[in-house]
């Protein structure tokens, strides 16, 4: 199943941020270039991944190249995030981070953003491909390789740029995270390790007597293929429910048709189905590894309860990690 069918034709996007509350700059003795940085510059590049003429872009490639010396970000606790398919969703995972990392008075955690419409072109056809795949109902679904050199690019910007800290929020990338994640310098946290960790800790009873504990999961058919979500909860001791085949044919394809279609009370009403479908079958929860199947559930709506959103336990374990990576000054 897929659901993001959303093109965007945004230039790429660097942006090196550190929100603080009391000051637009943050100070660095070590390295004086770095200090008259503001709090966030944007790289804007072609689609080939070129920063733009340094004439019109001020902050381009040679206003950062004059501090050859070091990376642009050297605090101990920065996060490099590498943007997915949605600009939207990944606006919405830096927006949790911002807003939880300071909600006790703390200045926000420093980071570095990439933001490509290239790849999210890439994302697009591996979904677009993955749904075809399903509703003719070809079981040889094969995993095209095209995104993979684009995200180690991108982790290698980040890691240059002064990552210590590596997340992607985005459900499809994750498909490749094995191979980005590999010889990476720096902790690479994975998605679906991070719900199940948080889903561990919670201690959850099973519903039935005698039986394990079962955790449902909705999501787009190529995430299903992939199957991380699948096997990091299984690591933890959970057995994890999918939809059989009458709720794919009956509710998750005609709810894609109908998002598609731009019939949206169709789509939320077919996906309430679709989680009441997993429920029934006695999962603790549902985890909705879809950000367009999140967004089509009202804020208010009771079964939220029931249901797990990764990116906020993805957000919530990169804070952590900030937390303890931050020395004291």
């Amino acid at each position: 199943m897929t659901i993001a069918f959303q093109s965007w034709n945004y230039p790429s996007v660097h942006l090196f941020g550190y929100v603080n509350k009391h000051r637009s700059q943050y100070p660095n003795k070590k390295n004086p270039a770095l200090a008259i940085l503001p709090s966030s510059i944007l790289l804007q590049t072609d689609e080939s991944g070129n920063l733009l003429d340094s004439k019109k872009n001020p902050c381009s490639d040679s206003a950062i190249n004059s501090n050859s010396a070091g990376s642009l970000l050297s605090q101990d606790n920065t996060v490099g995030i590498i943007g997915g398919l949605s600009i939207n969703s990944t606006l919405s995972f830096l927006k949790k981070l911002v807003h939880w990392s300071t909600k006790d008075g703390e200045d926000c955690l420093p980071f570095v953003l990439c933001s490509d419409p290239v790849l999210s072109k890439e994302l697009l056809s591996q979904e677009r491909s993955s749904f075809a795949s399903l509703a003719s109902k070809n079981e040889h679904f094969q995993m095209d390789q095209t995104p993979l050199e684009n995200l180690s690019g991108k982790r290698a910007f980040l890691e240059n740029s002064g990552a210590r800290c590596i997340v992607m929020p985005c459900h499809l990338s994750h498909m490749w995270y094995d191979e980005v994640s590999r010889g990476c310098s720096v902790p690479f946290l994975h998605m679906g390790e991070c719900v199940a960790r948080e889903l561990k800790e919670a201690k959850l009873r099973p519903l039935e007597a005698g039986s394990p504990l079962r955790i449902g999961v909705l999501a787009s058919n190529a995430t299903l293929i992939a199957s991380f979500y699948q096997e990091k909860l299984q690591n933890e001791g959970f057995e994890v429910v999918l939809p059989d085949k009458a709720t794919v044919e009956h509710t998750i394809i005609p709810a894609v048709e109908a998002l598609n279609g731009k019939d949206s009370e169709g789509a939320r009403n077919l996906l309430r189905i679709a989680i009441q479908v997993l429920l029934v079958r006695a999962v603790n929860t549902v985890i909705l590894a879809s950000d367009d199947m999140r967004e089509l559930l009202p804020h208010d709506d009771p079964l939220l309860k029931k249901c797990v959103d990764p990116m906020d336990a993805l957000a919530r374990s990169t804070i952590k990690w900030a937390q303890s990576a931050r020395k004291p000054r």
